[in-house]
């Protein structure tokens, strides 16, 4: 499917890649990770021809769609289901063409391509992307121009879904989604058709989604079978083999080098000498492999210590203006609370993490907050309040103004930005560094509490794990909104659920959570469809139903295809070593057809293995 060749690209004289190659096989789902800043998000930019090389080439198969999250999210009067089924050129096109053509032989052919690509599941079919983006019905008609950026962002990303593109390219697609939204972006792509070129940074979507991972590391690609967790391992082997191979080398050549030391002077060993002299030159030890692991995070201890609890709530509403988005909201916070906030997005997580910050005020009700308490929060509007032309050692001098620039740049340090960042403006910052400045600036005069709402959107895997680090580390209160759930259950032991304009405690673990997810959604539409009536809600259901179910129908005919194919093979050649005519020719076409047979019937029983499988698998779907 893609051909990367000895790609080379430089942005300002500093190399991003350097004679790297890669075969993306055609199907796989790959999830793509490396360092930020190492050039992830620029290789999908030369895939799609945004870019030239300076050297090399990326080749895609001619006849194959690329699909990409665009750019300008959506916003005008077309409705949201609109913007999605436009994502299918070749069907619109045609349904504009079969308005206005009068050839009857033309019109017989729009309606025969119409009925080949499936277009009258259209509409059910993207009605299923955006419920499982979090698109309830009303919203899929309600114009674009009335959403918020990230909501539009998961148009556009339904819209490539919906194309289904021959190669899938997502970049960060879970940035704009909960953790509802990721766990059916999960499913969904670990069904899709065709071939997933996947940047994410979330352990769990790699580790369920993906069947193989592109590594980006010393301006190189390299591609590794197997989820995120067995690239770890297969890497952690390779290094431990390399490094002991590199060792084992070194100690070759100290041995042969004492040897060339003591007798070089002397006459008799001389031509001994030499020769190790040449052996030492023909051995190269490999070069040493190691994890560019993540500077660390360090968070500034409380300075306060709070009696329990620290914060109550008690029947608390709030909101924007007159619109009250929390009702009723009786909690407590203590001084070692460790709590993640999970719900689908809309239903009031940031909302209540503003209320506690200070950011909006109580409607109703009694909120009580210890005065001693000082709260850091963290949030992706935040991010603004960075001075975007001052650097970082500027932004650290105006809370250090007695002290020297010594002691700045040391804090700076604990917040993991190297030397050469500290002097880079703001603006020019990537956005995990933006991130790190921001955390280690809000927490600068050690917070008893901590409010992270996404925290992780802009960090790499390392970073993540930095992260984990730190927070176990602290020993404040902390709340956390995220979708990553390695951080959830790496740092938190209470859950707590935005849903129905409240927040409770939700009294079970994370895993049991993810699995209700989706059979609470399939009680409830049926529960709607015997109640109401509703026969077109009904068979809205149905035909989504079945556009879930389609990818793995295709796999299955398309395995069913090819083994029509091999048997054809098989029969073919059966037919000809049956003729007795062949055992008189020459014996090299008698040894070619055997071997064709063997082949033949080996990549047949494979095949008939995968149609098992998915065919196992299908009937377990429609089971459930």
């Amino acid at each position: 499917m893609l051909k990367i060749n000895n790609l080379t690209y430089r942005i300002q004289g500093r190399p991003l890649f350097e004679d790297a190659s890669l075969v993306l096989p055609d199907g796989a789902k790959a999830g793509f990770v490396g360092k930020n800043g190492t050039g992830k998000t620029t290789l999908f930019h030369l895939i799609q021809g945004h870019i030239g090389a300076d050297s090399g080439s990326t080749e895609v198969n001619k006849k194959a769609r690329i699909g990409a999250v665009a750019q300008e999210a959506p916003a005008g009067e077309e409705t949201v289901l609109e913007v999605v089924l436009a994502a299918d050129k070749e069907r619109s096109a045609l349904l504009a063409e079969a308005e206005t053509a009068t050839d009857p032989h033309r019109i017989g052919e729009i309606h025969m391509r119409l009925a080949d690509i499936d277009a009258h599941s259209a509409e059910a079919r993207a009605s299923s992307i955006l419920k499982g983006l979090g698109f309830e019905h009303d919203r899929q008609n309600a114009p674009t121009r009335e959403l918020s950026g990230g909501w539009r962002m998961r148009v556009a990303l339904a819209a490539v879904l919906f194309s289904q593109p021959d190669l899938l390219l997502l970049d960060e697609p879970t940035n704009y989604l909960d953790l509802e939204g990721t766990l059916w972006l999960e499913k969904y792509l670990a069904t899709y058709p065709y071939t997933v070129f996947l940047i994410s940074h979330d352990r769990d979507l790699l580790n369920k989604a993906v069947n193989a991972i592109v590594h980006l590391e010393h301006r190189k690609l390299t591609y590794y079978k197997g989820n995120y967790d067995t690239f770890e391992e297969t890497r952690r082997m390779q290094m431990e083999l390399n490094n002991k191979q590199r060792e084992k080398t070194l100690e070759q050549i100290a041995h042969l080098q004492k040897f060339v030391d003591r007798f070089k002077a002397k006459a008799t060993k001389a031509k001994q000498a030499q020769a190790r002299v040449k052996m030492i030159e023909k051995l190269r030890p490999p070069e040493a492999m190691f994890d560019e692991h993540a500077a660390p995070f360090q968070f500034q201890q409380p300075k306060v210590e709070l009696p329990t609890p620290m914060i109550t709530l008690d029947k608390v509403s709030t909101g924007y203006g007159d619109k009250v988005i929390l009702r009723n909201v009786t909690q407590r916070i203590d001084p070692d609370a460790r709590i993640a906030l999970i719900g689908v997005n809309g239903n009031g997580k940031s909302t209540f993490a503003k209320l506690l910050a200070g950011d909006i005020p109580v409607i109703d009700g009694n909120l009580k907050i210890n005065k001693k308490l000082e709260i850091a929060h963290f949030a992706q509007h935040q991010m603004d309040k960075l001075k975007p032309e001052q650097t970082p050692l500027e932004h650290v001098a105006a809370l250090m103004p007695l002290d020297n620039e010594t002691k700045r740049r040391s804090r700076l340090a604990q917040m993991g930005l190297t030397t050469s960042r500290m002097d880079t403006k703001a603006k020019n910052l990537s956005g995990g560094e933006r991130a790190r400045l921001l955390m280690g600036l809000i927490t600068f005069s050690g917070p008893s509490m901590m409010i992270l709402d996404e925290p992780t959107n802009h960090l790499d895997i390392d970073s993540r794990d930095a992260l984990v680090y730190a927070l176990n580390d602290y020993q404040g209160a902390v709340l956390i909104i995220s979708h990553d759930r390695h951080l959830i259950e790496a740092t938190c032991d209470t859950l707590w659920i935005a849903e129905n304009g409240t927040i409770r405690e939700l009294d079970e673990d994370l895993d049991s959570y993810q699995r209700n997810i989706t059979s609470s959604k399939d009680t409830k539409s049926s529960g709607g469809a015997a109640n109401g009536g509703d026969r077109k809600q009904s068979r809205q259901e149905a035909a989504a139903r079945r556009a879930e179910l389609a990818p793995l129908k295709k796999k299955i005919a398309d395995a069913e295809n090819k083994m029509k194919r091999l048997r054809t093979e098989i029969d073919k050649i059966e037919a000809q070593l049956a003729d007795p005519k062949v055992y008189d020719g020459p014996p090299d076409r008698l040894i070619a057809l055997g071997k064709d047979k063997a082949r033949f019937s080996t990549d047949l029983e494979a095949l008939e293995e995968t149609w098992l499988e998915f065919s196992a698998e299908l009937e377990e779907a429609e089971r459930a």
